[in-house]
């Protein structure tokens, strides 16, 4: 998943992208509003699946830029960060159209459990796990398994499954990967994509007689049952 962190704090902004990177997330960060509705707006057109905002930031508030968004139509989830001494503006930031507020210090991993929620939200899941066919992921423990045999993934393997099981039945362009697990432009890389879909094709679909990961030629990939 893609997210973007709009954060003036360079301290907090760092810690923030470090501890979603780590959770192979990949992470746009801005640190002013102006710019920061500039690249938030791209979420109309699917490059980001959240939005970390601070509501302290120079040239544009971050009540100010989520009202903007909110006015252009743009529903992806926004997660607030506020100070302690902020309640109004927390009400403000939740009446404007904001998904959910953090007041700072936090903990990483609440942080973290707020961003899961969030993003099965934004995916309409109801529970935690995701699930195509016999093939389950739970976000919050990092767990696969295919008919209740568990799958050990790499950080990227995951990453990827993960973003084509939150779009299930959605065809994948490859740019659209490299953007949303690799964080890269896809004029920049090679053929990493098609190997990493290999690498996962011989863990979820070896030897099985319903394969999931599917190729759309000139397209890109989709995760569906056959």
């Amino acid at each position: 998943m893609r997210i973007l962190v709009i954060e003036d704090e360079a301290k907090v902004a760092s810690f923030i992208r470090r501890a979603l990177e780590e959770e192979s997330y990949a992470v746009d960060v801005c640190t002013d509003g102006t710019q920061g509705l500039e690249f938030a707006s791209e979420a109309k057109d699917g490059r980001y699946d959240l939005v970390i905002l601070d509501l302290m930031l120079p040239g544009l508030s971050g009540l100010e830029l989520l009202k903007a968004l909110r006015k252009k139509q743009i529903t992806v989830p926004v997660l607030i960060l506020t100070a302690r001494s902020q309640l109004d503006q927390k009400v403000m930031g939740l009446d404007a159209g904001a998904d959910d507020y953090l007041t700072k210090p936090f903990a990483i991993e609440e942080l973290l459990a707020r961003v899961r929620a969030l993003l099965r939200r934004g995916f309409g899941e109801a529970a935690g796990v995701l699930q195509v066919d016999d093939l389950m992921l739970n976000p919050a423990t990092r767990e696969v398994t295919r008919g209740g045999k568990r799958i050990e993934l790499t950080s990227k393997e995951y990453a990827l499954l993960e973003y084509l099981m939150r779009n299930a039945g959605r065809v994948l362009t490859r740019p659209m990967i490299a953007e949303h697990v690799w964080n890269l432009d896809f004029d920049t890389f090679t053929n990493v994509i098609d190997v990493y879909v290999n690498y996962l094709r011989n863990k979820i679909d070896r030897g099985r007689d319903r394969k999931l990961i599917h190729t759309m030629r000139g397209s890109g990939y989709v995760l569906r049952p056959e």
